[in-house]
């Protein structure tokens, strides 16, 4: 690889906002919060990036289902475009 020209690959800690389930993995996005995270070693500070949705509460992954309102949208969509 040639030297100044990639970006800092370090490891980051996401955290899932709806569950709060963390993950550590690596990557190049930046943080000012750090979390202290447990290691083999002892604990060691990582910087912190909090997401909407993750593995841990995507209803695909979770087995969940959103109840989806088809009916209500059905009727806007026909009040709007005028069909009764």
């Amino acid at each position: 690889m040639k030297p100044d020209i990639h970006p800092d690959y370090h490891p980051v800690v996401f955290q899932d906002a709806t569950t709060g389930e963390a993950f550590l993995t690596r990557s190049t996005v930046t943080s000012e919060r750090t979390i202290d995270w447990p290691t083999a070693a002892g604990t060691d500070s990582y910087p912190l990036v909090t997401v909407e949705i993750s593995s841990a509460s995507h209803p695909f992954w979770t087995g969940t289902s959103r109840i989806v309102d088809s009916a209500g949208q059905v009727e806007k969509f026909r009040r709007r475009y005028g069909q009764v």
